[in-house]
């Protein structure tokens, strides 16, 4: 059968469910054996079948209203984790058709969840939320507002590593809209969490070295100091590439040296390559040295 096919049968089923709803309304079948409750139950699957008829025809929209519409009389008849799924189906339907409804549908599952005390499966969905916000709404702060909310729900459940994904993901963003303090306490906190595990100490010198640019551009003395406490707590640090490019920054800021400033990033660049973040915080420093059009390259 083809897609339009799908779309039809889709479209009969959703009215032949409108109709079984409509027809549970009598009291009287509910007090003598529970007939509306069956009828809500069909009608419910009927929802169902026909959200994934909508699918098989890439009618996202119909997709999910219809897993709207089921999930609504799940409430109904008191089956939440059914009601919860419905949602999640319906959020990720009008993913590819309405980001905001799908926003909508993810938060109403969230709802549920959190009231289920399920608060894991509850930060996912703020995580999809955020992602939504970065990529499809592009509105930064409201991204950072739910990952913030799934490190608060992961922290609780001591899931700390799905915590630290998230406000590193909070630390990036900040950042880049110049909320330094912010950033720097999210490095410094998940720096801190990492350097005494085995298999993440590695990853704690970049923290530290994010926590340090960012320090940087706020005050030259704060990063010299923050720098010298970092290779305190972290030793490792110290011999650290990044810890080695920092100190010449500093120099080269301290001497309003804008060519060994850039000679400094080069180097270390052409052996790890600088993504955009690092690059846009280097520029921001470096504009602060007297005289230069800011330019690393």
């Amino acid at each position: 059968m083809d897609n339009s096919g799908k779309e039809k049968e889709a479209i009969q089923l959703m009215a032949d469910a409108d109709k079984k709803i409509k027809s549970s309304g009598s009291l009287m079948g509910g007090m003598f054996g529970g007939g509306p409750h069956k009828k809500v139950e069909e009608a419910c699957e009927m929802y169902c079948r026909a959200a994934n008829m909508f699918k098989m025809a890439k009618n996202w929209t119909g997709a999910g209203n219809a897993f709207c519409k089921a999930a609504r009389l799940h409430m109904q008849l008191q089956n939440k984790h059914d009601c919860a799924v419905s949602y999640i189906d319906a959020g990720n339907a009008f993913k590819k058709a309405d980001p905001n409804e799908a926003i909508k549908c993810l938060n109403a599952a969230i709802d549920i969840y959190t009231d289920m005390g399920r608060f894991t499966i509850a930060a996912k969905h703020h995580i999809s939320i955020a992602e939504i916000y970065e990529s499809e709404l592009v509105d930064i702060e409201k991204a950072i507002a739910h990952y913030e909310q799934a490190a608060d729900y992961y922290k609780g459940e001591e899931s700390n590593s799905s915590a630290n994904k998230c406000l590193l993901k909070v630390g990036a963003y900040s950042a880049q809209l110049e909320q330094y303090q912010k950033a720097i306490e999210i490095y410094e906190q998940v720096g801190a969490n990492t350097m005494d595990n085995p298999l993440l100490k590695y990853s704690a010198k970049e923290y530290f070295f994010k926590a340090s640019l960012c320090h940087f551009i706020v005050d030259e003395l704060n990063a010299k100091i923050a720098v010298e406490k970092y290779e305190e707590m972290f030793p490792a640090f110290s011999d650290s590439r990044e810890c080695k490019l920092l100190k010449k920054l500093l120099d080269a800021t301290e001497e309003q040296n804008a060519e060994a400033f850039t000679d400094a990033v080069k180097d270390y660049d052409s052996i790890s390559r600088l993504d955009q973040w690092h690059t846009t915080l280097l520029l921001r420093i470096k504009k602060s040295i007297q005289g230069d059009e800011g330019d690393l390259k």
